[in-house]
């Protein structure tokens, strides 16, 4: 598979394996990936008492006829203001298991299916002379965009700077790239030294 780059004259391309750009999409899996992602993202930390867990209520608060009012064994009843809760929350793991063939598979799709639709912008290299926020802004507008995740290699200072008062703009090194950093772009904006980095971490490179 071969990938224009935008900003290089004359025209060049990039070949990138089909195992990790060509992929069929499999959208069951990779909702499946990306449900496990955000899951495992919960703290999963809520913590309620039960009326056995709250402090109080053990005497019956009146005896059981002959008062008028309703029955009533403790003070602390789910009913009561100030009791415990009927089905009292506990803390809980969220985590849902998916092993590493699924998650390498489900990230193919993701990057495959962006190359379909034409939402993946590969350039040479993305430099600024200094960390400035109208310096970023007039590059994306180059190549036509306002909203992006940009793409790089390893982590570059002055760029993650001048992406930080950018809505919609998001700076990000391959190895912290995630499933749902990429659904929630519209447009992902990619350095060849970081796609070639990317197709090894998918396996779609030669050894």
């Amino acid at each position: 598979m071969k990938l224009q780059l935008k900003n290089v004259s004359p025209a060049s391309e990039i070949q990138l394996s089909d195992e990790a750009f060509g992929r069929k999409y499999n959208e069951a899996l990779v909702h499946q990936v990306v449900t496990a992602y955000m899951a495992a993202g919960r703290a999963g930390t809520k913590k309620q008492k039960s009326r056995a867990e709250v402090r109080g209520g053990g005497k019956k608060p009146w005896s059981q006829k002959g008062t008028g009012q309703a029955r009533a064994g403790s003070i602390r009843s789910p009913i009561w203001v100030g009791g415990g809760r009927a089905f009292a929350a506990r803390p809980r793991d969220f985590t849902q298991k998916v092993n590493r063939k699924m998650y390498r598979a489900a990230m193919q799709c993701m990057v495959s299916e962006l190359v379909r639709q034409d939402r993946l912008v590969a350039i040479e290299s993305i430099e600024l002379p200094a960390p400035k926020t109208k310096l970023l802004i007039s590059k994306l507008a180059e190549f036509g965009l306002k909203r992006a995740l940009i793409l790089v290699e390893a982590y570059e200072e002055k760029l993650f700077l001048a992406a930080g008062n950018i809505p919609y703009v998001d700076v990000m090194a391959v190895s912290g790239l995630d499933p749902l950093s990429l659904i929630k772009h519209d447009k992902v904006l990619a350095t060849v030294g970081a796609l070639k980095l990317l197709e090894q971490r998918l396996g779609g490179a030669d050894e």
